[in-house]
């Protein structure tokens, strides 16, 4: 059970990485902003997340 709970939580992670890119892009950020935004969440995914989540672009959201 345990392979199944913590493939279903990277699942859902990987859901709000790729919906916090989403929302970076079409956010109205600069372009310079979108991408380090983008490849700090690709690069480290978990802080990455965390800090977009406290100072990314609000626009977007």
């Amino acid at each position: 059970m345990g392979i199944e709970v913590s493939g279903l939580f990277g699942l859902l992670f990987l859901i709000l990485i790729v919906w916090a890119i989403v929302s970076t892009v079409q956010s109205r950020a600069g372009t310079g902003t979108k991408v380090l935004w983008i490849v700090l969440l690709i690069l480290v995914p978990v802080i990455g997340f965390i800090l977009w989540l406290l100072l990314g672009p609000k626009s977007g959201r």
